[in-house]
């Protein structure tokens, strides 16, 4: 499959996928951010939305 080819595709995917595309989106950016820039203080401040969020689950 071309470059072009490929392309269209993933766009027409995520046209018809938008949430499940904003979804992996989020995901990706948070690890990103987790992973390469978080500090301390942001770790806390996750760890515990995190276990807030799992208790909503």
């Amino acid at each position: 499959m071309s470059a072009n080819k490929r392309t269209e595709a993933n766009k027409k995917w995520q046209e018809q996928n938008r949430e499940r595309a904003r979804y992996l989106r989020n995901r990706s950016t948070t690890r990103s951010f987790i992973r390469k820039q978080a500090t301390a203080e942001d770790l806390d401040e996750l760890e515990q939305l995190i276990a807030e969020r799992r208790q909503q689950l």
